[in-house]
């Protein structure tokens, strides 16, 4: 088998009706991907020549939501009669001399390693199982007295005996390459829902004396189906949690792994820590020695080397170089570019700017369309006023630039290297290099200022405060 070409074959076409939401069944996430992706995923992990995705005649979500690779045939279901039914449209499209695997587009958390032993029995026809203590609503294998499969009884068609057995059919099933005609073109659908059954396969595979087998495993969570929005809540969860033990046997630190979520595509450095609550949204890379501090969430963003992430922090679409530290409570927006050793403080907003090596600006700003130099200081409470209600402008702020507090910007300006912008400015154009820019009131100062007193109108009353106009 491990040299036998492979075909698969996933069943899409279900419309979902329990998850009772205008979004298609296939098309929720699981970490941040659509559930028929990491089936599509998983086909591509085995190798498959050839994936065959059986869909209903509304089919464009799912085909926008998965990139083809040039591996991928989309077989149209146009009457739902069953995953007989849904095979039989694709088995004319299946190569004779593959294997073929079948699995279905709403079991999203199969790994290569549970399907991988299917492969290596040796049968005609192998069947993926596992045993529940509430089998409910499954199909029920049947064996004989010496065990042999014999084959599968839907939970509806099911006798109390029957109903009595623990092992389920998963829907998963190996089919060695040329059977796959021979055992569908027998299915009836002479049974209480009027449907073509795929498991039919099994009885008549051993009535026409091909060998079947059973390979069962105990990662129940991983073949269990998502049909509700409650078992899609428990879906991610598993996800997370295998995910996470993966990530931290590879050198992940989760302070509680319970309380991470890594959805998409994201890479990690040696010796990363991720305190709690925190969510990362991929494509993302994490560089060596990154720490992120509790309830930060950094999407489609890269993070450089010993850089911390203080806590509430939010970055998306960001870029840090080595060194940086962000936050606590600040938000970097899309083409926010940090250089190494760059420090953005508390209630810091920063999008589409570049700021050089060195720089900072600690506290209470926010910068827009901005580029600006090494070693930058940004005193608190500076804005960059990038927008005029039609277009936006940009903001240069060159090296070794120190703005005082409470600075607005008017952009497009710019400010020559080393200059310096007094507190409570209004820079509306050129600063050349080295120079003290000032763009403020000058300060008054009314000597024996009377204060306002506090004037009683009534007992128990208290008037507004009575006031000394200046120049009275």
């Amino acid at each position: 088998m491990m040299n036998t070409p492979l075909e698969i074959c996933i069943l899409a076409a279900g419309k979902g009706t329990r998850m009772k939401t205008l979004v298609p069944k296939m098309l929720q996430p699981i970490a941040g991907a659509p559930m028929i992706a990491h089936v599509v995923s998983t086909a591509r992990a085995l190798k498959a020549t050839k994936t065959h995705l059986v869909v209903s005649e509304d089919h464009a979500g799912l085909k926008a939501a998965i990139e083809d690779q040039g591996d991928l045939n989309w077989v149209v279901q146009t009457e739902q009669l069953g995953t007989g039914h849904a095979v039989q449209q694709a088995a004319p499209f299946i190569n004779g001399d593959a294997a073929v695997l079948v699995l279905l587009g709403d079991v999203p958390l199969l790994a290569r390693e549970t399907l991988q032993p299917l492969f290596e029995d040796p049968a005609d026809v192998a069947v993926l199982t596992v045993n529940l203590q509430n089998p409910a609503g499954y199909g029920r294998i049947q064996r004989n007295a010496e065990g042999q499969v014999l084959g599968i009884v839907e939970d509806k068609d099911a006798t109390a005996a029957e109903r009595s057995i623990t092992e389920i059919n998963t829907g998963i099933f190996r089919i060695n390459p040329g059977l796959l005609p021979g055992l569908l073109a027998p299915l009836s659908n002479d049974n209480g829902q009027g449907e073509y059954y795929l498991t039919d396969i099994i009885s008549i595979a051993v009535h026409q004396g091909l060998t079947v087998a059973s390979v069962t495993t105990d990662q129940a969570e991983a073949v269990s189906g998502v049909n509700d929005l409650v078992q899609l809540a428990a879906a991610e969860r598993f996800f997370q949690r295998r995910q996470a033990q993966q990530l931290m046997r590879a050198g992940v630190r989760m302070l509680d792994p319970a309380r991470v979520d890594i959805r998409g595509a994201v890479s990690f450095g040696r010796d990363v820590v991720l305190d709690v609550n925190t969510v990362l949204e991929g494509p993302c890379q994490i560089g060596h020695g990154v720490v992120i501090e509790a309830g930060s969430v950094i999407k489609n963003s890269v993070v450089g080397d010993n850089s911390l992430i203080k806590s509430h922090s939010s970055l998306e679409g960001a870029s840090l170089a080595q060194d940086c530290q962000v936050g606590p409570y600040a938000r970097l927006r899309p083409g926010a570019v940090l250089g190494a050793g760059v420090a953005i403080g508390n209630f810091v907003e920063v999008k589409q700017t570049t700021m050089g090596p060195g720089s900072k600006a600690s506290h209470l700003s926010y910068l827009g369309d901005a580029t600006i130099g090494a070693r930058v200081n940004i005193g608190a409470g500076t804005i960059t006023c990038n927008y005029d209600g039609v277009n936006k402008w940009q903001t240069i702020l060159e090296d070794e630039v120190f703005v005082g507090s409470n600075t607005a910007l008017v952009a497009p300006v710019t400010v020559g290297q080393g200059a310096t912008i007094g507190a409570g400015s209004t820079i509306t154009g050129v600063i050349p290099d080295a120079a003290l820019g000032v763009a403020r009131g000058r300060q008054r100062n009314i000597d024996a200022w009377p204060r306002p007193e506090k004037v009683l109108d009534a007992p128990g009353l208290v008037k507004k405060s009575a006031k000394t106009k200046v120049g009275d």
